[in-house]
C-alpha cells in the first residue's frame, strides 16, 4: 500500500470538525433568545464536535506536511463529506429531535449533501434553532466544504486545486480568478449576496424572521428543507414569487451569477448551458402551464403554479405545494427527465448538470455524422470552443455510473417493499439530490421517508452522497487498484 499523507488528512478533518462547531453557536443563540429548550443540547453537541475536532487537528494531524498527492485529493474529499455529516448528528440527537441513529444520520446527510429529504413529518414540532441548523447544513453543503477548506488553507498552494478538482469534477468554468483563492472568495460572496438578498425580500413579504433565514439559507443551496408540514402554503404569492426567483437563479453557474452581478455582461449572451438552461426553463414552464391551463385551472395560477414547480424541480430545491386536483401525465413525464437533468454545472444543484447534457447531445449528433459522411472532419465544440475527448470520456463513463446507480438503488427500495414507480423515482430524486421528489406525490403516492425501513434509509443516503460527490471521489475510494500497490 502506498503511503499517504493521513496527518494531513486528519488535520484537514479536525479543521473542518471545529468550523462546524462554530457554526453551531448560531443555533445556539437563537436558542437562547427563543427559549426553545434546546440550548444545553446544542452546547453539548457543540463541545463534543470541538473535542473530536482538536483530537483530529491536534493529535492526529499532529505535524503535518501541506503536500497532498493527487489521488489523495478524492480521499480527502470523500472522508470529510463523510465525517462532518456524521458529526452533525449530535444536534438531533442531543436534542431528543431525532431519537434514532439511522435517521439522525439520514437527515444530517441529506442537509449536507442538499438533497432535503426528511425523516420528519412534522418539523415545526421541532425547537425553532433546530430548524435554523438543519438549513444551516444545507447552507454548507451548498458550495462545497472543499471551498471552505481551500478559503482556510490558502497555504495549501497546488493542492487547493487538486482538492477543487476532486469536488468539482463536474465543471470547468466554476473558477473566477487564476489565483484560486480569490476564486474562492467570489464564490462564497456571490452565495452570501444572494443569501441576504433573499432574506430582506422574503422579511418584506411579511415571513417570520426564523421562517425567512430557514428558506433564504435552504434556497440558495437548493436544499428544500422546510420548516412546516404543510410545505409553503402557508405564503403569501410574494412571498413565493421571491423562492421562485432565486429558485432559478440558483440553478444557473455561480461564476456566471458573478460576473452578471459584476457587470461583467461581455460574452455571457453567448454562453450556450445558460442559454439552453434559461431555454428549457421556459419551455417547460410554458408547456405545463397549458397542460394544467386545458385541466380547468386558470391561466395565471397555471403559469405561477408550473414556474414555481418547473424552478424547484430543475434547480434541484425540491420545495413543492399543494397539487392541483388533476395532475396531466405529460406534467410527470417533464418532471421526471428535468429531475435527471438537473441544473448548471458550478451551480449549486444536483443532477447530471446541463454541461453535461449539451457535450453529450453534441457528441452524439457528431456520432451520427460520421456515419453518414466517414471522411467528415468536426469536433465537439461548447462556447466555441473544442471539447477534449478525455472529457467527453469522462462524461459518457459519468452517465453510465449515474445510471447504474439509479437501477441498483431502486433495486435495493423494491427489496423494502417500495413499488417499481416509486423506488426508481426516489432513487434518481435523492441521487440528483432533489429529496422529496414532487413526482411520487403527484401521481398518488405516499412519500414518508419516516417509514421507510433502515435498508432503505442507508441506500438512498449512500445516493444522496454519491450524487452530491459527483460519484468519482466515492468510487475511487472503494476501488481495489486505488490501494494497490505501484
Amino acid at each position: 500500500m502506498r503511503k499517504f499523507n493521513f496527518r494531513l488528512i486528519a488535520h484537514l478533518m479536525g479543521v473542518m470538525l471545529l468550523y462546524l462547531s462554530g457554526i453551531m453557536v448560531l443555533p445556539l443563540v437563537i436558542s437562547l433568545y427563543c427559549r426553545d429548550g434546546a440550548q444545553f443540547a446544542l452546547l453539548m453537541s457543540g463541545m463534543a464536535t470541538l473535542l473530536i475536532g482538536l483530537l483530529f487537528r491536534n493529535i492526529l494531524g499532529h505535524n503535518a506536511e501541506y503536500d497532498l498527492k493527487s489521488d489523495e485529493s478524492y480521499w480527502v474529499t470523500a472522508t470529510i463529506w463523510m465525517a462532518v455529516p456524521f458529526c452533525g448528528t449530535l444536534p438531533y440527537l442531543f436534542t431528543g429531535g431525532i431519537d434514532s441513529l439511522t435517521d439522525a444520520i439520514f437527515e444530517s446527510f441529506s442537509g449536507f449533501t442538499t438533497t432535503g429529504s426528511s425523516v420528519l413529518p412534522y418539523p415545526e414540532e421541532l425547537p425553532q434553532s433546530l430548524l435554523v441548523y438543519r438549513a444551516i447544513t444545507q447552507w454548507i453543503g451548498g458550495l462545497g466544504m472543499m471551498l471552505m477548506v481551500i478559503a482556510i488553507f490558502r497555504r495549501l498552494g497546488i493542492s487547493g486545486v487538486q482538492l477543487y478538482e476532486a469536488e468539482f469534477s463536474g465543471t470547468q468554468e466554476r473558477k473566477l480568478h487564476p489565483r484560486l483563492s480569490k476564486s474562492v472568495t467570489r464564490l462564497w460572496t456571490i452565495y452570501i449576496i444572494l443569501t441576504l438578498a433573499m432574506f430582506v425580500l422574503l422579511c418584506v413579504n411579511h415571513v417570520p424572521i426564523v421562517d425567512a433565514i430557514c428558506l433564504s439559507l435552504s434556497t440558495v443551496s437548493t436544499g428544500g428543507f422546510v420548516t412546516h408540514s404543510a410545505g409553503l402554503s402557508m405564503l403569501s404569492d410574494g412571498a413565493l414569487l421571491v423562492i421562485t426567483v432565486f429558485m432559478m437563479l440558483s440553478g444557473i453557474n455561480v461564476a456566471v451569477l458573478y460576473n452578471l452581478f459584476t457587470f461583467k455582461w461581455k460574452g455571457i449572451h453567448r454562453n450556450e448551458e445558460l442559454r439552453t438552461y434559461l431555454a428549457v426553463l421556459t419551455v417547460t414552464i410554458l408547456v405545463c402551464s397549458g397542460a394544467f391551463y386545458f385541466t380547468g385551472k386558470d391561466l395565471l395560477s397555471a403559469l405561477s403554479y408550473s414556474a414555481f414547480h418547473i424552478a424547484s424541480t430543475m434547480s434541484t430545491c425540491g420545495f413543492f405545494l399543494p397539487r392541483p386536483s388533476h395532475w396531466p401525465f405529460l406534467v410527470s413525464t417533464i418532471t421526471f427527465v428535468i429531475i435527471i437533468i438537473g441544473s448548471s454545472a458550478g451551480s449549486t444543484g444536483g443532477g447530471l448538470k446541463m454541461r453535461r447534457i449539451i457535450t453529450l447531445v453534441k457528441y452524439i449528433g457528431l456520432y451520427f455524422t460520421h456515419m453518414i459522411h466517414p471522411n467528415a472532419v468536426a469536433l465537439v465544440k461548447v462556447d466555441g470552443k473544442a471539447v477534449d475527448s478525455e472529457y467527453i470520456n469522462k462524461i459518457l463513463g459519468y452517465v453510465s455510473l449515474y445510471i447504474a446507480f439509479i437501477v441498483g438503488g431502486a433495486f435495493v427500495l423494491t427489496l423494502c417493499d417500495c413499488t417499481i414507480p416509486d423506488a426508481i423515482c426516489m432513487a434518481a430524486a435523492n441521487i440528483s439530490n432533489l429529496g422529496p421528489s414532487p413526482l411520487i406525490n403527484n401521481l398518488g403516492g405516499n412519500l414518508d421517508y419516516a417509514m421507510l425501513p433502515d435498508l432503505a434509509k442507508w441506500t438512498l443516503t449512500v445516493l444522496m452522497l454519491a450524487g452530491r460527490l459527483e460519484l468519482f471521489a466515492l468510487i475511487a475510494i472503494f476501488s481495489p487498484s486505488y490501494w494497490r500497490r505501484r
